[in-house]
């Protein structure tokens, strides 16, 4: 049996939320069948008695995931993530040197149906504008330490954006084509958050460790 309690890393909780560090390869909702049931929310579920996802991450990338303990809490989160009011900071490792200080991918995205969960960039009528902004960190041999900050919140958009860029997130199974199965992880972290609290109204932020 899993103990949810010891597999939740909880960062801040008060009345009306909770803040946890997700670990990679772990769903952020449950997914279809028996076998999908464990994830961040099941497991708030289990730990706090009753829980509500508001936003997600994939299933592959780490760090900082909100969830709701009220179903008002939820619905004022979801109008901060609609209204684009919540400030998202992921951190990554790009394979090769990314030339430049920091710039910004505007390319719109859509579902690779044939392939799916893969995402393309297109330029259809089902295409949705994305916007991504970089920001080198560093480099370290022949990878690039970045910052990524998501205008807007696509399926995979910061993975198929460093992708079109020529600079694939290390550990990505579906964007970069130097992927090997010994690859631990995905090399991507939601590594800051911040908004206006939902009830309070006080400006909050969190951060999420590091773990590459």
């Amino acid at each position: 049996m899993i103990d949810n309690n010891a597999l939740l890393e909880i960062l801040y909780e008060d009345d009306w939320f909770a803040v946890i560090n997700k670990p990679a390869n772990c769903l952020s909702v449950p997914g279809r069948g028996p076998d999908k049931q464990d994830s961040i929310l099941y497991r708030a579920e289990q730990h706090f008695g009753e829980a509500f996802a508001i936003h997600r991450l994939d299933e592959a990338t780490s760090g900082l995931i909100l969830v709701a303990k009220t179903h008002e809490c939820q619905k004022r989160m979801y109008a901060h993530f609609r209204e684009r009011e919540v400030k998202k900071e992921y951190r990554a490792l790009l394979r090769g040197r990314l030339q430049g200080q920091r710039g910004e991918v505007r390319k719109p995205l859509r579902c690779d149906w044939p392939n799916r969960p893969r995402q393309i960039v297109c330029t259809d009528e089902w295409s949705k504008d994305s916007i991504t902004f970089w920001h080198i960190l560093d480099y370290q041999d022949n990878t690039t330490r970045v910052r990524l900050t998501p205008h807007t919140g696509r399926s995979h958009q910061l993975r198929v954006h460093m992708q079109s860029l020529g600079h694939s997130i290390i550990g990505d199974e579906f964007y970069d084509p130097e992927y090997t199965s010994s690859d631990a992880r995905l090399l991507l972290h939601a590594y800051r958050l911040e908004f206006r609290h939902p009830f309070t109204g006080a400006w909050v932020a969190f951060v999420a460790p590091m773990p590459f």
